[in-house]
């Protein structure tokens, strides 16, 4: 299956870079892919869920989110809300290409950008979100932050890491980060959602998979990951995820002319 390179130019004046995963055959859907907390758009479950929708007739891009991988902007300065913002522009370049009624599908943050997005695009725009270790509240990824988060909030900026890497983070960064009622953005869905969650995932809690599926209206779906790491590091659950994703969403995409 091929893969293109794309260019989004966003209007906070910088490029998202993204890779394109295109069906060999006709084009039946289009999906878009957000990553997982300072992951980027090459990250296994990534690449391996793209291109599982690609073999199944749905074009999708993943991307990197605002200053990771080959996009520009500051990460440090980011936060949340730029990831919603990200995706908006992402899916109205997708939107331009394919036409409306996407498939969101987010891994870990990106999972909770994902369903955050869904009811801030155009109506119509989103036809179905599937999320992977998704946590139900935004605030929990600063847990996976290695820093002195007061002082930072208190001083405006600080040095921290993540996952092993160090960035310089702002206070801005933070609050961007905390104010939005997830559960609540869920609640206003009215799309189908499948949530997919590992009973054994010790970074988001199964916990949060359960008060997502019970904020939801139906049609939802839930998919035990049984066995599987947060971020589907083996490849035979990412393979799995993606396989069973791309099935669902096959069911709800609208069909082409």
């Amino acid at each position: 299956m091929p893969t293109e390179t794309v260019t989004i130019h966003t209007t906070r004046g910088h490029a998202l870079l993204g890779s394109l995963e295109l069906p060999e055959g006709e084009v039946r859907g289009a999906a878009l892919y957000a990553h997982c907390f300072t992951c980027t758009r090459q990250s296994r479950a990534a690449v391996e869920i793209a291109r599982a929708l690609a073999a199944e007739g749905i074009a999708a891009l993943r991307f990197d989110f605002t200053g990771l991988g080959g996009s520009g902007g500051d990460f440090g300065r980011a936060g949340f809300a730029s990831d919603i913002e990200d995706l908006i522009e992402s899916g109205a370049f997708l939107a331009g290409r394919f036409g409306e009624g996407l498939l969101l599908v987010g891994h870990s943050l990106g999972g909770a950008a994902v369903l955050a997005a869904a009811g801030m695009m155009p109506e119509g725009r989103t036809a179905a979100v599937a999320t992977i270790g998704a946590p139900a509240h935004v605030p929990h990824v600063l847990g996976n932050i290695e820093g002195d988060l007061e002082s930072i909030a208190r001083d405006g900026s600080g040095r921290v890491r993540i996952g092993g890497r160090e960035y310089d983070l702002s206070a801005e960064f933070l609050t961007r980060t905390k104010d939005i009622d997830l559960l609540s953005e869920v609640a206003k869905m009215r799309v189908p959602l499948l949530i997919a969650h590992s009973p054994t995932d010790d970074v988001v809690g199964l916990e949060n998979a359960g008060a997502l599926f019970a904020a939801a209206k139906h049609p939802k779906s839930f998919l035990s990951l049984a066995g599987a790491d947060h971020l589907l590091l083996d490849e035979e659950d990412a393979v799995f995820a993606a396989g069973i994703i791309a099935r669902w969403a096959a069911r709800y995409l609208p069909r082409p002319a």
